[in-house]
């Protein structure tokens, strides 16, 4: 989040990152506790990145409710390319 936010330098006060910082977390979790699991570090990375890059780019448009943020990063995930494949419990 942090290095995305460099980008943005000045645009939020320190209450503000934490407020962007938490959603995604808050984000991340609800990804991991989904049963998702990426085929590489890197889709991994990927899909971090696309939580982070909208938690900020809605920030910059005035947004700082944190359940707006998180829900709507998870639905910029959902509509993204980014292929990944559901854990099951089957699989080898």
């Amino acid at each position: 989040m942090y290095g995305y936010l460099n980008e943005q330098k000045g645009m939020f006060n320190p209450q503000e990152i934490q407020t962007l910082a938490t959603a995604l977390d808050k984000a991340w979790k609800s990804i991991q506790g989904s049963g998702v699991q990426f085929d590489t570090t890197a889709h991994a990375e990927a899909a971090r990145a696309i939580l982070a890059k909208y938690i900020i780019e809605t920030a910059t448009h005035g947004e700082r409710d944190q359940r707006r943020l998180h829900d709507g990063a998870l639905v910029a995930l959902a509509q993204s390319n980014l292929r990944c494949v559901p854990r099951r419990a089957d699989r080898r």
